[in-house]
């Protein structure tokens, strides 16, 4: 087979181990792996001295997100530049259907599916597909399976949320599971305890409590014990019904210890962290500017941190993502000192690779290997997309990213592709961007900076979800 580009000379990672190998392209997939491909006319891509990893899977975004009061500030365009330039070639969102305006139900899971592909179009950089959340689990529970039959295999439901319409209760939860026991399925989770919650916050809802705590009211009212405690009753309605759960943006080493138990029990139980709750805890929130830093969950205490990494190296967590949701300072000063109001959420697309990278790996917390099983291979297999993604293999799209092993950038927003003017990682010196993404057999990222066109990014059918992959 003629041979249209070779990534010549780098250190191939797998999760199976490193090799100087040279990868062979040919149109959008890999077609050769071996210590040297004749060059015949190829396009040569050096990789000497660099890392040759198979492209990220962030399969936590939300692109031009309405929530909060306003729109996430990064879109399908913004958003797929962002990751590609962090290795990133599959980005997978969130389609919600919300209550139809005229107070009769809800738009229905094909309708948010539909309302999330004009998001994408035109736009999307990257490869992507959508997980469908079931808002309103008496109109959506028997609309399933026609999503499944559509290409789709992650559902989700909130635990929160009320006020946007998006709450499920116990009941809608269970039933739900029993819906991805059916269909072989997946069921995504926001685990926070709801009632509980709104109660702390009702406590220090007060003019006096937040002159006095500002924003970080937003951690004191979200103790460990509101997401541990859903996590804990999630796990159980798994085991009782044998659906298939993925607890996400787990953020507590509480939440941690259950999963661990549940799994240790034969619970087909999943987990994934997020970038920022490795990296940073809750003492942001005294800074100057500690509201922009408000999401949900929240980031918590140093310990969590620690036991989190711990739960990535011993496998009770399987992915690391970055539930994205960029808003810039303006967006986030619509709080007006009310941390209720803060648009929760941060942008993470950019900085997935280079945090888990150079915290992980060159700290010593995860070997290479390790961190393309968390942001590559395990998410692949677990969303149903290995091993066409998530691989460097014969017959694996060309999804391929080049980093070097110790080339550090300063992180600088200013010179950044996500779509806000901070970021929470400002001035940190980072390794891992990646200097060469290709998505499909093309280059969109060379030599650091973003050369692929917006638009060429396609959706991704799956039939699969969970641990039967």
């Amino acid at each position: 087979m003629r041979l249209e580009k070779i990534i010549r000379g780098g250190t191939v990672v797998t999760t199976e181990g490193q090799t100087k190998a040279d990868v062979g392209i040919a149109g959008e997939k890999i077609v050769a792996i071996a210590e040297t491909l004749p060059k015949g006319d190829a396009e040569i891509i050096d990789a000497r001295g660099h890392y040759v990893i198979p492209g990220l899977l962030d399969v936590h975004v939300h692109l031009e997100l309405p929530f909060c009061g306003t729109v996430s500030s990064d879109d399908y365009r913004t958003g797929g530049r962002a990751g590609a330039r962090g290795g990133v070639t599959t980005l997978i969102d969130f389609a919600i259907p919300y209550a139809k305006k005229n107070g009769k139900g809800y738009d229905t899971l094909s309708e948010a599916a539909d309302n999330w592909f004009k998001r994408a179009e035109n736009k999307a950089l990257i490869d992507y597909t959508f997980h469908i959340c079931v808002t309103n689990y008496d109109q959506h529970k028997d609309e399933i399976k026609g999503m499944v039959d559509r290409g789709f295999s992650t559902f989700k439901e909130y635990m929160i949320y009320e006020s946007e319409g998006w709450q499920a209760d116990d009941r809608a939860i269970f039933g739900t599971l029993e819906k991805m026991r059916e269909n072989g399925t997946m069921l995504l989770m926001h685990a926070e305890s709801p009632r509980v919650l709104d109660e702390l916050i009702a406590r220090h809802h007060t003019p006096a409590l937040m002159k006095k705590f500002g924003a970080r009211l937003h951690g004191i009212t979200r103790p460990n014990f509101i997401e541990a405690e859903a996590v804990q009753r999630a796990t159980k309605w798994c085991e009782v019904t044998g659906g298939q759960l993925y607890i996400v943006h787990m953020s507590t080493g509480e939440g941690t210890e259950i999963v661990r138990e549940a799994q240790e029990r034969g619970v087909p139980v999943l987990a994934e962290t997020c970038a920022q709750y490795l990296v940073l805890n809750d003492s942001v929130f005294g800074k100057k500017d500690g509201h922009l830093y408000g999401c949900c969950p929240q980031l918590k205490k140093p310990a969590d941190q620690e036991r989190l990494w711990k739960g990535l190296k011993s496998g009770e967590i399987s992915v690391v993502s970055t539930d994205t949701c960029s808003f810039t300072r303006k967006q986030k000063a619509m709080w007006k000192g009310d941390w209720t109001k803060i648009p929760m959420g941060m942008p993470g697309l950019e900085t997935l690779l280079p945090i888990v990278y150079t915290h992980g790996v060159l700290g010593k917390r995860l070997g290479v290997e390790e961190m393309v099983a968390k942001l590559s291979t395990n998410p692949a297999k677990i969303m149903g997309l290995f091993p066409r993604k998530g691989a460097i293999q014969v017959g694996s799209d060309a999804d391929i990213a080049i980093i070097h092993p110790k080339k550090k950038t300063k992180v600088d927003w200013k010179k950044m592709e996500t779509n806000t003017d901070w970021s929470p990682f400002q001035g940190w010196e980072l390794a891992g961007f990646a200097r060469t993404t290709l998505s499909r057999g093309e280059v969109i990222v060379e030599d650091y900076k973003v050369v692929g066109k917006a638009g060429r990014g396609q959706w991704l059918e799956r039939r699969t979800a969970g641990l039967a992959n």
